[in-house]
């Protein structure tokens, strides 16, 4: 009759470990098997062992830290420093990789073809350019402009027209000192009310 009993309460005897799939450690968690005071004292003895242990490799482990951060002050290692040779020491590693030399290569490669692409760009543009002014067309434009400008020209003027006397003062003159209440003619704004 206790094995009758016994059956439906009976678990399997595997226990779902640390970092098991998390599908298993969803589910409902099973009743405690049914065991005697005598495992469950031990049981109990064991877990607090345990704990003791995790207690005693944390404070080791703390001490160990602490002793460590101690030998590089001593030494002058600061985090800063670290941080530099760590950085350091990663960009060497990068720069060596040969994802890094492949990739440097090719650009490279690039900047060159690329310089001479502009190059020869430039090239053919100044060739455009000289061959359009030296065309019928641009020369002839060019004579036009030349005698047109040669007929706006006064022949007889050749000081600086700034330096001409009309006997009164120079029209920027009279503009910078006309009082800022006065209207300007033709300023529309300035003749209605405030």
């Amino acid at each position: 009759m206790e094995d009758a009993e016994k059956g439906p309460q009976e678990q399997p005897e595997s226990v779902p470990e640390v970092g098991e799939d998390a599908v298993t450690a969803v589910g409902p968690s099973p009743p405690p098997p049914a065991m005697t005071e005598e495992e469950r004292q031990e049981l109990q003895e064991e877990l607090a062992k345990v704990e003791d242990e995790i207690q005693t490799l944390t404070q080791v482990l703390a001490a160990k830290e602490k002793e460590l951060a101690d030998i590089k002050r001593k030494l002058g290692i600061t985090p800063l420093n670290e941080l530099k040779q760590n950085i350091s020491k990663t960009w060497q590693e990068v720069t060596t990789s040969t994802a890094y030399k492949r990739t440097s290569e090719t650009l490279s490669q690039a900047s060159l073809k690329a310089t001479a692409a502009f190059s020869n760009m430039g090239s053919a543009i100044s060739r455009k350019l000289e061959d359009v002014r030296n065309a019928p067309t641009f020369k002839s434009l060019e004579e036009k402009v030349e005698t047109l400008k040669t007929k706006m020209t006064p022949s007889g003027s050749t000081s600086d027209a700034g330096s001409q006397d009309s006997g009164g003062p120079p029209a920027t003159e009279s503009f910078l000192t006309q009082p800022e209440d006065s209207p300007i003619p033709g300023d529309d704004d300035a003749l209605r009310p405030v």
